[in-house]
């Protein structure tokens, strides 16, 4: 392992449910995570990553191996002494009339508290700043019940927060916000991470997020798991297994995905910057690729990029357009 301060550490475990018959998901999984570092769990559907969650949140006994939690083997812990030291957020939406912000966040001190559940000053402190680190600072008499996806998910990262756990584990937290939600929600899981010293772990589908926020990726392939930083499983080419015979590409240069198109439509472009890069990603979308040079054996299409416009020649003809979607229609019906 890289480092022996690891706050989650597994060594050869296998994950799965025992029953009358024993299933294993996966096995030989050997992953850590860090103090301070937030660490993205990537794969397809059915590959394992809420059966390994719920295995590092306790809820399921590793079948093999040895799965630390700070310093002793999670089988070691009581319950109580477990909720202390790590909490759990599912990817179950929370319905509960009647209640409100500040209380369901304030169940995150049930593990602090005595027989009686009585709130101390610490624990209101602590409940108090944990709904200004998500951002929901005037919402605490709120009912949940009439709170946006986004908002709810911030209040049950807050309730995780009030826990005052060194690990916070979550379970596809974007599953159900819109882009800009998402983007907000795991930018704050990142700075909680480098701020309150956390270890957190998530998994998600939303490679994008992940690539831009993430210290560590847990990338869950069918037949192995590959951990390091983003770039790192960019560069020594693990993120492309991701998609192995599908029909999707990973653009290493550029960090994003497209889908693969069989085309026999190339076009030559000339010009520079953002209005370069984004006619390039309209030209494919409309299964035109771009050519280094008019060597290729097919349709040619010749593109000047303007100042505030575009011109298309095409059989010695030469069209001329305001925009990308004037100019996009046009090739799309151009026999």
């Amino acid at each position: 392992m890289e480092n022996q301060s690891s706050l989650v550490r597994l060594e050869n475990v296998a994950i799965g449910y025992k029953s009358h018959v024993t299933k294993v998901v996966k096995s030989g999984i050997t992953l850590e995570a860090l103090p301070r570092e937030l660490v993205a769990i990537i794969g397809e559907n059915g590959v394992g990553k809420s059966t390994l969650l719920k295995t590092l949140g306790g809820f399921l006994p590793p079948l093999e191996g040895q799965l630390t939690i700070g310093e002793k083997s999670i089988t070691e812990y009581q319950e109580k002494e477990l909720a202390k030291l790590l909490s759990y957020v599912s990817t179950e939406q929370i319905r509960v009339p009647n209640l409100n912000v500040y209380d369901l966040v304030s169940l995150g001190r049930y593990p602090h508290t005595n027989w009686f559940g009585k709130l101390l000053t610490e624990d209101r402190l602590l409940i108090e700043e944990a709904i200004v680190a998500v951002g929901l600072q005037g919402f605490e008499d709120r009912l949940v019940n009439n709170l946006s996806d986004g908002e709810r998910q911030k209040v049950m990262i807050a309730r995780a927060l009030a826990q005052d756990t060194p690990i916070i584990i979550l379970d596809e937290p974007t599953a159900f916000l819109d882009l800009s939600n998402k983007f907000e929600l795991v930018h704050i899981l990142q700075q909680l991470a480098r701020t309150k010293g956390k270890t957190i772990l998530f998994s998600t589908h939303d490679l994008t997020t992940a690539l831009a926020e993430s210290d560590r990726m847990w990338l869950m392939l069918k037949d192995s798991i590959q951990q390091g930083s983003p770039e790192d499983l960019i560069l020594n080419g693990s993120f492309n297994a991701l998609f192995d015979q599908k029909q999707i590409d990973f653009d290493r240069e550029k960090g994003d995905f497209k889908i693969r198109k069989t085309t026999n439509r190339f076009a030559t472009v000339k010009g520079e910057g953002e209005r370069l890069t984004w006619t390039t990603k309209a030209l494919e979308r409309n299964g035109i690729l771009v050519a280094e040079s008019t060597t290729v054996s097919a349709e040619i299409l010749n593109i000047q990029i303007g100042i505030n416009d575009w011109s298309v020649e095409h059989n010695s003809k030469k069209s001329q357009f305001t925009s990308l979607y004037s100019m996009c229609q046009y090739l799309r019906d151009l026999k």
